[in-house]
């Protein structure tokens, strides 16, 4: 399987702009600029994407080793943050944080934090990040 996205930016750094497009049609030309990125103006940036791509990617990864466990979640949310900051003279995205908070009828806390991990680590997002994941899963 392959997925495809593309960017276009016009401009300098600071003053340009750019779009961001998928190939299913989720974006189609949305904004981005340096503003959106670094200086908290509304619209979206890479990070926020990869934050999105990660948070899905563990619910559904989650949800599959739950399954393979016996287990069938009522409701799996995951919020990702993604830190972007200076490291080595240039900017690294260098952590991704995962808030889970799921209901899971009949399972247990140490079973949910070990599945939880499992799904944290065998995420294929988790795996292609050069940055440390930290996550804090709670049943709810």
């Amino acid at each position: 399987m392959k997925q495809t996205a593309s960017a276009q930016w016009q401009g300098s750094l600071k003053e340009g702009t750019g779009t961001l497009s998928t190939g299913s049609g989720a974006l189609v030309e949305k904004p981005y600029s340096f503003k959106t990125r670094f200086e908290g103006e509304p619209g979206t940036n890479p990070e926020e994407l990869i934050g999105a791509a990660h948070a899905g990617c563990f619910s559904m990864a989650f949800s599959m080793i739950l399954g393979l466990a016996g287990f069938t979640p009522r409701k799996i949310a995951t919020r990702a943050t993604i830190t972007l900051e200076a490291k080595d003279g240039a900017f690294a995205i260098t952590t991704s944080h995962l808030d889970v908070t799921a209901e899971i009828p009949g399972i247990t806390e140490p079973v949910f934090q070990e599945l939880a991990a499992k799904a944290k680590s065998g995420c294929p997002v988790s795996k292609v990040l050069n940055a440390t994941i930290t996550m804090d899963a709670r049943l709810g």
